[in-house]
Order: C-alpha cells, then sequence, then structure tokens
C-alpha cells in the first residue's frame, strides 16, 4: 500500500535526511505573480531609492482561528507572550516542538477578541490546524492555502489580496492613495485607509527599511487595488516587483524564510506525523546543500539561532518552553550575513563559460536558492563546521552575494570562513540539480540586516535579534 501520511512516508522510506534530500518537488517559486516587471536589478533599486509594490496575494497560507479558545490555542502553541494582543495588533508568531526546535513562524494579526489570522509558510499553519483539531479547543480553524504553483492558466482565487508599500516614497503614495494623511501607528499596529473608494485593512510594516504598509482586502478587489496603487505610485518611481525579484529583499532584511520544520522525528510528534498528508509541505519538502548529516535532527534549529530569541517569553505555558528554558543562549549559534569575496563570486558566475574547466552548481540571480529549506556547510579555516548558510542570493544595492547563516558564537564580525556551494558527490537527485563540483567561497561574517538603512530603521528586534540572547528579554513588537 501506498503511504498516506508523512508517519507512513518515513516509515517506507527509510533516513528522512534521503527522503528529503532526493525530493522530486522541483523548484520552489513564487506562485501566480510574473517573474519580472521591468528587470529584477531595477525592483531591487526600487525599494532603496523609490517605492515597491510587493505582491503577496499567493504565496502564503492563510489561517482563520476563531472561537473562544482562539486566544489560548494561540498562547499555548506560540514562544510569544499575548499578555500585551490587544485587537489591531500583529506579532511574529514563532512556534516550536516539545525539545524546543522551531517548526515554523507567521505574521499574526488579531482581528477581534476571539479571531486571529495567521498568514505565511506552510509549516506554522499546518501545526495550529493540528492542535486546533486534537487539542481540546473550542475552536474554528479554516485554512486558505496558498497559490498552485503551476496554474497552467487555470483561475486562481484567493479569500484575499495582499500588498505591501514600501521604499522611502511609499508614505506619500500611501497619503496619495488616502486622499489625505494616514496616522503612522506603532509597528505592527494595524488600521484601515481607503484605496479607490474601498476601505482596507492596513498594517505598519517596514519590509524594505521605510515606513511602510500592507494592506488587504476581499479578493475581488484585486485588480481594481492594483491598478489603484500602481497609478498613484507612478509619478513617485514605484516599481512592481515580480516573484523572481520579491524573495532576495530578505538578503538585505535578514529574515531567514524556511528552516527546515522540526517534525521529522520525536515520538511526541508522531500523532503529528501520522496527521500530515502524504502531500503536505513537510513530506515533499526539498532538502539542499553541501551541509549533509544522517541524523535529521542536525537540521533542526532553536528560535536563538534563527534571530527570534527575543521573541521568547517564558511568562506563560507554551509547547516547548521546559526545553527552552534548559537552554544557555549565549552557547546557540547566531544569526549573521556572510558577504561573498568577490573573486570568488566570479569563479562560480564564469563556471558555465569554460567548457573544460570545473562546472559548480549554478548561482541563479538574484536567489541562488534550489530547495525549499538549503543548507550550506560554513566552515573556518580549518575545515571545521562553524554554521549553516541557509538562504543565498545577490543584492545590486550592495553590489555582494550574500548568505543569511547561523554560526557559532565565538565567531566575531569580520571573520572569513568559507561557504561551501554545491553538494557532495556531484549532487543529489533533486531535479534542481545537474551534476558539478563542490566549491569553498571566502565570505565575511558580516552584521544583519547587512543593508545600512534596515539596521537603523527596524523595530529593534524585527528580524535584527542577530547577535546576543541578552535582547531575549525584550520587543514589544513581538
Amino acid at each position: 500500500m501506498s503511504p498516506k501520511n508523512l508517519q507512513e512516508l518515513l516509515d517506507t522510506s527509510g533516513n528522512p535526511v534521503e527522503l528529503l534530500r532526493n525530493s522530486q518537488i522541483g523548484a520552489y517559486i513564487y506562485p501566480v505573480v510574473p517573474a519580472e516587471f521591468s528587470n529584477w536589478r531595477r525592483e531591487q533599486r526600487a525599494w532603496r531609492e523609490t517605492a515597491v509594490l510587493f505582491d503577496q496575494s499567493h504565496h502564503m497560507v492563510n489561517l482563520f482561528i476563531s472561537g473562544k479558545d482562539a486566544l489560548r490555542l494561540i498562547a499555548e502553541t506560540g514562544v510569544n507572550s499575548v499578555a500585551r494582543f490587544p485587537v489591531g495588533m500583529a506579532k511574529q508568531l514563532v512556534a516550536v516542538t516539545p525539545a524546543g526546535h522551531v517548526i515554523g513562524d507567521s505574521i499574526l494579526f488579531r482581528t477581534a477578541e476571539d479571531r486571529f489570522e495567521s498568514i505565511g509558510r506552510a509549516p506554522l499553519a499546518n501545526w495550529l490546524a493540528f492542535r486546533a483539531a486534537t487539542g481540546g479547543y473550542d475552536v474554528d480553524v479554516r485554512t486558505d492555502a496558498r497559490s498552485p504553483m503551476r496554474p497552467y492558466g487555470k483561475a486562481v482565487q484567493r479569500e484575499l489580496w495582499r500588498f505591501q508599500i514600501q521604499g522611502p516614497n511609499a508614505w506619500q503614495i500611501i497619503e496619495q492613495l488616502n486622499g489625505g494623511k494616514v496616522e503612522q501607528l506603532p509597528f505592527f499596529r494595524m488600521s484601515t485607509m481607503t484605496i479607490a473608494g474601498e476601505r482596507v485593512g492596513a498594517l505598519r510594516h517596514g519590509m524594505a527599511g521605510a515606513p511602510g504598509l500592507e494592506i488587504w482586502g476581499p479578493y475581488g478587489g484585486y485588480e481594481k487595488i492594483r491598478e489603484a496603487i500602481l497609478e498613484a505610485g507612478q509619478e513617485f518611481g514605484m516599481e512592481a516587483v515580480g516573484s523572481r525579484t520579491y524573495a532576495s529583499n530578505t538578503l538585505e532584511s535578514g529574515w531567514i524564510p524556511s528552516p527546515l520544520p522540526a517534525v521529522y522525528s520525536g515520538e511526541e510528534l508522531r500523532p503529528y506525523r501520522e496527521w500530515l498528508p502524504v502531500d503536505s509541505y513537510e513530506a515533499v519538502n526539498s532538502l539542499a546543500g553541501s551541509f549533509v548529516s544522517s541524523d535529521i535532527e542536525d537540521y533542526y534549529l532553536t528560535p536563538w539561532e534563527l534571530g527570534y530569541g527575543s521573541f521568547v517569553k517564558f511568562d506563560h505555558d507554551f509547547v516547548g518552553r521546559d526545553a527552552l528554558e534548559a537552554l544557555t543562549p549565549e552557547t546557540l549559534r547566531r544569526k549573521v550575513t556572510l558577504a561573498w569575496h568577490p573573486d570568488d563570486f566570479a569563479k562560480v558566475l564564469a563556471s558555465p563559460a569554460y567548457p573544460g574547466g570545473p562546472g559548480h552548481h549554478a548561482f541563479e540571480l538574484p536567489v541562488a536558492n534550489y530547495g525549499s529549506s538549503n543548507y550550506d556547510a560554513v566552515i573556518d579555516g580549518d575545515g571545521r563546521v562553524v554554521g549553516v548558510s541557509m538562504f543565498t542570493g545577490y543584492s545590486s544595492n550592495e553590489r555582494r552575494a550574500l548568505s543569511l547563516a547561523t554560526v557559532d558564537p565565538d565567531l566575531p564580525l569580520g571573520a572569513e570562513v568559507s561557504v561551501v556551494w554545491g553538494e557532495p558527490d556531484g549532487g543529489t537527485r533533486k531535479v534542481t540539480v545537474a551534476p558539478h563540483e563542490e566549491i569553498a567561497v571566502r565570505a565575511t561574517v558580516s552584521p544583519v540586516p547587512y543593508a545600512e538603512v534596515a539596521r537603523e530603521q527596524y523595530q529593534p528586534g524585527w528580524r535584527t535579534a542577530s547577535a546576543r540572547p541578552a535582547a531575549a528579554t525584550g520587543t514589544p513588537a513581538a
């Protein structure tokens, strides 16, 4: 019999590492939105110099949670405190396993006393839905799945459209759309505004380092709202950002978007694996990169290793609390940016030009990842693994190839390490991989966010908690 859930798939396939490293899912793409509207370099420059329209309508799961136990479900699932979580506020919710390893994160909106919306990738949405269904909570949960990666011309329908207006000129565009002044709310607070005669939801955000808004409304108004935004933004140099460019923003802002969800081991999680269908994100997830271990738990990460330490609050009971309290955060790896050496980066890019030379793994521009979860070994001068690089690409604003990584705590800023680019033994059987040779690329341990504007203007803790868990007592926005 064919496996019907993740647990059965793992039971029949042997080592989960081999299963995930040889996944046949293909490239993880951002669906529906065209790859480019102008070109990816121009679109990157716009979020630094003028303004951009990010279209987030299709690549995330919307999970709607309502009912008298909705807040209790959130509190007992997430590491975040809910002691101060009024209606009209959002949080970056992070959930861990009983062993304290990250399952996933999302942006959680509190839209009413007993209503929440979780917006993000599938791992946390799936975990919340499972806990709601099996934990004895009096809640209703509705899932609006992400759009298909390859719709092949078929109509795509979501419950909500979702855009972001970001960049130095964003607020001028926002006020022109509204027909007047718009209050600059505190970070991650919600309100409403008017666009093309329609009242839409608005969240104060800052993805590109300057004040901006995330806005949303019923999907039927998608085209009308989008056209109105682009028309208002024309005089301010606004660019629509395509799906090819969108994900590269995180290289400058410092968020690691797709760590491996830590659900493939542990007897306490067996019921969850039996609940997850065989075609779930977790079952088809593609693991890529030069870091290879036979133990799947070597790919798991704690909140501190991903820069989420400031979100962890021990003022409530939640799954994984005991495990996190037992950790010594100062001894854990920390999030950094790795700035690739220009000469070594040039060797990777030049590889296809030399038929007789070494063939290195392709470096796609501007985002070079070739799996759903990416783990490249970071090594020191002695060849010792001192971290993993987890998201790689190129910023034309910084004129640098960059990696977001988590590294040993004793590696200072400015240290030189190497990122091993490619996979051992010519590569795995993933359809995104062609035979190649690995190459060790020199890189400098650098701050996160790498973009100076983001480091100086972001809300403390928002994608910035890279260095020391001393910040873990901290950010009110979390």
